[in-house]
């Protein structure tokens, strides 16, 4: 059995931590992992029903959740990455033009984006390319919160561009810290090239 300890862990690394551990059991095994709220633990049987895995979830206090998966030889935890295709004619494009996410709150934003990003690297299925522009340069900026978790995604193949008007307007370093310098000729080839474009 593998046991998790995921209290105080926000979204999505607790299913994060749970996808590790699956690729740790090769095919069979137990994973308890303790989380403290009822989202988590909703997400959790998501992805467990998605991949056919027995899944109990006990709540034994306030803010803390047991849950437990019990994983066969028959489950369907295939978790290797690949590209985004899914039939489509084009590369999968994200793009992002802020560094936030979503509208309302600045602060859950730049949460949201930063959490997007990791799961990103953690995803079965990782982007063809990403395009950034507007507030979006900065996220490859020096000083930028995902930059690790872009550099990962490069490294595995992710092509990563940001607009170069955009870092000259916000006074950015002329060379961004991940991917390349790119216009806006290049990005709107890639768009229109593009068999799927996801913006969140």
């Amino acid at each position: 059995m593998i046991k998790i300890n995921a209290i105080g862990d926000v979204c999505p690394i607790p299913v994060i931590k749970v996808k590790d551990a699956i690729k740790e059991l090769n095919g069979k095994g137990v994973i308890e992992i303790t989380v403290d709220n009822e989202i988590a633990v909703q997400n959790l049987t998501k992805m467990a029903q998605q991949k056919n895995i027995q899944i109990l979830a006990e709540k034994k206090s306030q803010k803390e959740y047991v849950v437990t998966l019990t994983l066969s030889e028959d489950d369907n935890t295939d978790l290797e990455c690949k590209p985004m295709y899914d039939n489509v004619t084009g590369p999968t494009v994200v793009v992002f033009s802020s560094n936030k996410m979503g509208e309302g709150d600045d602060t859950l934003g730049g949460i949201l984006i930063k959490s997007y990003i990791f799961a990103l690297t953690k995803s079965e299925n990782f982007p063809n390319q990403i395009i950034c522009y507007n507030g979006g340069a900065f996220l490859t900026a020096e000083n930028s919160e995902v930059l690790e978790d872009l550099k990962y995604l490069e490294s595995q193949g992710v092509d990563i561009c940001t607009c170069g008007t955009c870092i000259n307007h916000y006074g950015l370093d002329k060379t961004p810290a991940v991917g390349t310098v790119s216009n806006m000729y290049e990005i709107s080839e890639k768009l229109i090239g593009a068999g799927k474009i996801i913006k969140p």
